[in-house]
């Protein structure tokens, strides 16, 4: 195939043995951990976020999979992939031809297109899922990698469950890939069953054995069920990987993916290990990206977690605070700040103005219409009146808090709450439908929140049930912001259960809790409502 055939499409990024292209699948990937359903609005916003961090290519969906993914893909593609530094924006396809066309028409928008198709390669995953034969996969991805080149000129192909497939089978999948036009050749260790020298040992394998692999970026896309994802993912970078498939925070199915911050942290970090191997990231802005994410997939990031975990950087053991004191490097390998923490607090108060709100929120990254503003403002204010200081965590949770509840089918009008020893919890809720109608109703419950969860499926007519309550201070103090994330499970038309997130932040934790429990309703209603 030759350059003249391709349709559209800037070309694929060349390989530089010196650099390691950071692939982001979080807004696919990532999304697909249980209850981390993101919003089109969140997926821009955090689309933005991954901008100024520095990635090369935004896996940004899997077209196919819904029109709600579609449009995702889409609007990224014409939002935030159309500046010339603007990272690749990516489209997940199986190896169909409908799903590559599909792929096509919403990455095809952006500066620099990608239709990223796999196949399986593991006798497993071709016997028992796909009821496909050997030669039948090396047919298909001929023909499939081929039409995607025909389309697009930076074109990636995955050999599914490569870490379990046979090493001379795969081989000859990959070569095929490249005969017919791949630009990238990703290795998954889709169920995470390798250990760091049988990857990299896979990785040294096709370097040696695919035909015309020196044309290609190989990447590494790694699972963390036994916890070695980054570990993995590093020992195929010293075997010849040069693009790398993360998330922030690490979150994906099961036990999760790569995590982005581990990865660039470990080549900043250890030079002499990795030599001059660097990646186009801001190390500076890998909490606040860390932080959004959480916020917005409503996925809490534990506190030992390495580089973006609030205890990453803390020292409570007198030995270590001595040590500290005397010299930082004693105990610690990198400086807070850069990856982005910082010992200073934002303090508002209510004689702060919309300018200063704005720059601030701004510089937390994030970027909201005149209209958006204007209510985040408003809300800022009646925050400073319950709160003596207002914190930059503060706002985080409370922009947060705004995103989580657009396009709501229901907005929690008002609450009213009764319980104490020897009282039954008793809920009264008023809520406002899209149309401005007033709901209310009152109903019992074995706890309070128990209460406000019964009495909101009274309301909306919904059969959910809360799986998981989470609630914590944003900061210290009496008045501190109760920060709530709850799951709930419905049941879709066709029996099968799905799990929702939602999230709010409130002075008042039952209030906060009310408004949780209906972002999370939300999401399942529109989802009924789309379908």
């Amino acid at each position: 195939m030759s350059d003249s055939d391709v349709k559209a499409g800037a070309a694929a990024p060349s390989i530089d043995h010196n650099r390691v292209l950071i692939f982001d699948t979080t807004l696919r990937d990532g999304e697909q951990s249980p209850g981390a359903t993101l919003n089109l609005a969140e997926k821009l916003e955090i689309g933005r976020q991954l901008t100024r961090l520095g990635v090369d290519i935004i896996e940004a969906g899997f077209p196919i999979a819904s029109p709600g993914d579609f449009e995702a893909v889409t609007r990224l593609a014409q939002d935030i992939g159309q500046s010339e530094n603007a990272p690749a924006i990516a489209g997940l396809a199986r190896a169909h031809k409908m799903d590559i066309d599909r792929a096509w028409a919403a990455v095809q928008w952006a500066k620099k297109p990608r239709i990223h198709t796999f196949l399986a390669t593991s006798d497993i995953h071709l016997q028992h899922k796909l009821r496909m034969t050997r030669n039948d996969c090396i047919e298909q991805v001929g023909e499939m990698v081929s039409h995607a080149r025909s389309l697009c000129a930076d074109v990636e192909f995955s050999p599914e469950d490569a870490g379990r497939s046979d090493p001379e089978f795969m081989w000859q999948v990959l070569t095929i890939a490249i005969k017919a036009g791949a630009t990238t050749l990703n290795i998954p260790d889709t169920v995470g069953y390798c250990t760091p020298g049988e990857y990299g040992a896979m990785i040294e394998g096709i370097v040696k054995n695919v035909v015309g692999i020196e044309n290609v970026i190989i990447s590494a896309h790694c699972h963390n069920d036994l916890g070695l994802a980054t570990a993995n993912t590093l020992a195929g970078i010293r075997a010849g990987v040069r693009q790398v498939e993360v998330t922030v925070n690490g979150i994906g199915e099961r036990a999760g993916n790569t995590s982005l911050e581990e990865v660039v942290m470990a080549l900043h970090t250890r030079k002499q290990v990795y030599g001059n191997i660097k990646t186009n990231i801001d190390t500076t802005q890998l909490v606040r990206t860390s932080k959004m994410v959480s916020a917005m997939t409503s996925i809490p990031v534990q506190p030992n977690k390495a580089i973006v975990g609030v205890n990453a950087f803390a020292h409570e053991a007198g030995i270590h605070q001595d040590g500290m004191l005397k010299n930082p490097l004693t105990y610690e390998i990198m400086r807070p700040e850069t990856v982005g923490w910082s010992e200073t607090n934002l303090v508002l108060g209510k004689h702060s103005g919309r300018h200063a709100f704005s720059d601030r929120l701004k510089s937390m990254g994030y970027e909201l219409t005149r209209e958006e503003l204007d209510h985040a403002f408003d809300r800022f204010k009646v925050l400073c009146d319950k709160k003596k200081v207002v914190t930059e965590a503060d706002l985080e949770a409370l922009v947060a808090d705004q995103i989580e509840n657009i396009n709501e089918i229901y907005k929690l009008d008002a609450m009213s709450v009764t319980s104490g020893s020897g009282n039954v919890p008793v809920a009264s809720v008023r809520l406002i439908d899209e149309e401005g109608e007033p709901h209310q109703d009152a109903a019992l419950g074995n706890g309070p929140v128990d209460a406000i969860c019964n009495c909101i499926n009274r309301i909306t007519g919904a059969d959910a049930r809360l799986t998981e309550f989470h609630v914590h201070a944003v900061t210290a103090g009496i008045d501190a912001v109760a920060d709530v994330t709850m799951r709930i499970e419905m049941t879709d038309d066709n029996g099968k259960k799905l799990l929702f997130s939602g999230r709010s932040a409130d002075t008042d934790t039952m209030y906060a809790s009310g408004k949780a429990y209906l972002a999370a309703l939300n999401k399942g209603l529109r989802r009924r409502q789309t379908r």
